[in-house]
């Protein structure tokens, strides 16, 4: 078995961190075997490289290996791609076509954003890895596979799970063994030396002399947050290569390469989409309209008191917060004799002549019954404004909803829209 320096050396593994020795280190281990690996990990740590490393110290190692990002293939092709489909299965199959399991049969699969498939892909998927079987698109013809599969995220799966965006078996499946590459800013030792190595490489590519960091440089590197991590440091490595004059590059040439350098807090690094503020709009709305059902009720009471007893001053003693609450806190000396017509039509007591005043109220008609807040009906009239704000696109709404397109379907038949 090759020891973990000599792998690093043939992949061109970088650094000296514990935890990054302790993921090659793991891929040596379970390459020789069959069981699925999950790489994890936040983007652009350089998760491409552990499954390389275990196809090539396993026994399929002279199958195919292929590599596919799942989140830049389109939801509506992903299925065909995977596993092939037949002649005429849908619109533009004029032939039919091997997925990428049928091609890759005896090698490696690495499947990158992994946390991106489709639920009805993930199905498809969970039975490849509990019985190597798949079936095409527009087939019901059983197909087997023998293949490895290696997958990479840098989701939280816990979250996506939680959210039901990932299935919980197919993530136990696919983490036999869970490798985690560190993000770059917890290698702070590595970092220059993944600079020189850049330099270097920048150097030969454009024909001119390899840059160089002074002590001040170093150190600011260190310091900073890396949000892109291995990618983002090389980019900033070929800036500088390109553009600099001086090889020699100081820590105030570097600042202008270095996004927020100004700011001491640590870069917001995203491990989960963030949700639609849709949601909380809503919770918002649905206790502004109790809040405006628990006042319904008050004013009722209070016209009530008025109607029993025709004394405002004794209605206004004991609904005080109430009125205060209407009109305001500076209202605390107005009597409800001396309010105007509008805010006599909120209590429904119409103006009448002094003496109809001293004796009794005559209101406009019956009081109703507590109005009834009906969330069925908030919900079909958010839905309709969200499908109107979206011109009729479901997936758009369903995202913005809060809700999954197949949930919205369902309002959908539901509401007859």
């Amino acid at each position: 078995m090759e020891s973990v320096q000599a792998i690093k050396q043939r992949f061109e593994i970088i650094g000296n961190d514990q935890v990054l020795n302790r993921a090659v280190e793991k891929a040596i281990q379970v390459a020789p075997t069959d069981i699925s690996v999950l790489v994890t990990g936040e983007s652009g740590v350089g998760k491409e490289s552990i499954p390389k490393i275990i196809h090539s110290l396993s026994h399929r190692k002279h199958g195919k290996y292929i590599a596919v990002n799942c989140g830049a293939i389109p939801e509506g092709t992903i299925d065909s791609e995977l596993f092939g489909h037949e002649k005429g299965a849908f619109t533009g199959a004029t032939a039919t076509r091997n997925g990428y399991f049928e091609v890759a049969d005896g090698g490696t699969i690495f499947l990158d954003e992994v946390g991106e498939l489709p639920l009805t892909t993930q199905v498809r998927l969970l039975r490849v890895l509990e019985n190597g079987e798949f079936i095409k698109v527009g087939s019901s013809k059983v197909q087997k596979t023998n293949v490895r599969i290696v997958a990479a995220t840098n989701l939280n799966m816990f979250e996506a799970i939680k959210k039901e965006k990932f299935r919980e078996d197919l993530y136990y499946r696919l983490s036999t063994v869970e490798i985690n590459l560190p993000p770059l800013r917890d290698r702070k030792d590595d970092i220059h030396l993944l600079f020189r190595k850049f330099a270097a490489d920048f150097a030969i590519k454009y024909k001119m002399p390899t840059i160089r960091l002074e002590d001040d440089a170093v150190e600011l590197l260190q310091k900073y947050q890396w949000g892109g991590n291995i990618r983002q440091l090389r980019n900033v490595a070929e800036q500088i290569s390109v553009l600099e004059q001086e090889r020699s590059i100081n820590g105030a040439k570097i600042k202008g390469y270095l996004p927020n350098i100004g700011s001491n807090l640590p870069a917001v690094i995203s491990e989960k989409k963030k949700e639609s503020d849709f949601s909380n709009e809503r919770e918002i709305l649905y206790k502004v309209l109790f809040d405006m059902k628990s006042d319904l009720n008050d004013l009722k009471k209070l016209t009530m008191k008025l109607m029993e007893s025709g004394n405002l001053k004794d209605a206004k003693d004991e609904h005080e917060g109430l009125i205060q609450k209407i009109y305001g806190e500076d209202d605390d000396e107005q009597d409800i004799e001396d309010l105007n017509d509008e805010e006599l039509n909120i209590l429904q007591i119409p103006q009448n002549s002094s003496k109809e005043k001293e004796d009794k109220y005559y209101f406009a008609e019956e009081i109703e019954e507590e109005e009834t807040l009906s969330l069925q009906d908030k919900e079909l009239e958010l839905i309709k404004k969200s499908l109107e704000r979206h011109a009729g696109k479901r997936k758009s709404a369903a995202e913005e909803l809060g809700i999954s397109e197949r949930t919205l379907y369902r309002k959908i038949k539901q509401y007859d829209l």
